[in-house]
């Protein structure tokens, strides 16, 4: 039941899903609960990495076939990134932008941070996010595509080929067609919220504690809530190989793994210390490098 009220916490904090009124009060709160909720973060990515799976499974079955309209791809995986969105708030995007406008506008790691804690959006940030979410949205559409093109058991032919078209049209009406983008989207949320976990555990924290909305990771991530968070990963990437095995899914992870691993890298050489936003850019650029690594593998 404690491990239950953690979760929910963690829902409560990292998500916009309503855990209010009586359920709230159940669940309670005090720092060192926070403190170790965070080790539930992967298990988060795993409820929103479901919605947005949700978003594009029905996208899919409610819109033309991929194989018939190949912008169908487009439009499916611009609604799961929306509802990805719409269920986490653009927490992590938002820590993207501000740890692209402070690094990008602070020469030295105190007007970086100084420039993070402005809610207004600069240059640098505007940039990151376009990229990012544009980025995004094309990695989905492509393995949307790719998804379609496996099933059939064809090589992706010259654009106009008209047998292609009709044997895709006929895969992307079936679940084997999903299988692969909506697996994706369930790993890439899951994958990508560990790193930060284990950054917070190996870096101090740069900002000021007093200020800080973080606050619950501060003074460090427990053992339990580390081996939670990287037990709870491992589960889910063999899961992964279950349900698709002839994808390789080692090397995604490993993609995420060291797209984070840059930013937790560039956070210590430039601020000396993690911050709140710096742990949402390094889920955001993990989750980019599972996605392309993925379709690299493909």
């Amino acid at each position: 039941m404690q491990a239950l009220r953690h979760w929910l916490l963690a829902v409560q904090y990292f998500t916009r899903l309503p855990v209010t009124g009586a359920l709230a009060q159940w669940v309670g709160y005090t720092p060192a609960m926070l403190s170790r909720a965070f080790g539930h973060l992967p298990l988060v990515g795993a409820l929103v990495g479901l919605l947005s799976a949700l978003a594009l499974a029905l996208a899919l079955a409610l819109l033309p076939a991929v194989g018939a309209v190949p912008a169908v791809a487009w439009v499916a995986a611009s609604l799961a990134v929306l509802g990805g969105l719409l269920v986490t708030g653009a927490l992590h995007e938002d820590g993207l932008a501000d740890l692209a406008d402070g690094l990008g506008g602070g020469a030295s790691a105190e007007r970086a941070l100084e420039i993070m804690k402005d809610s207004r959006i600069g240059a640098f940030g505007a940039m990151a996010l376009v990229v990012a979410l544009g980025l995004k949205v094309a990695l989905l559409a492509a393995l949307v595509q790719a998804a379609a093109v496996r099933a059939t058991g064809q090589a992706l032919p010259a654009v106009g080929a008209g047998e292609w078209l009709a044997a895709a049209a006929s895969c992307a009406s079936s679940a084997s067609g999903w299988l692969l983008p909506c697996a994706a989207l369930v790993g890439g949320h899951v994958l990508s919220r560990l790193p930060p976990v284990w950054i917070a555990a190996w870096l101090p924290y740069a900002g000021v504690v007093a200020a800080s909305k973080s606050q619950s990771v501060t003074q460090g991530v427990t053992w339990p809530a580390l081996a939670l968070a990287t037990g709870v990963t491992c589960g889910v990437l063999l899961a992964l190989c279950w349900v698709a095995p002839g994808v390789p899914w080692w090397w995604p992870a490993l993609g995420c793994a060291v797209g984070a691993a840059w930013v937790g890298w560039r956070l210590k050489v430039r601020l000396r210390g993690f911050t709140g936003d710096g742990l949402g850019a390094a889920q955001q650029v993990g989750e980019l490098g599972f996605y392309l690594t993925l379709l690299a593998c493909l």
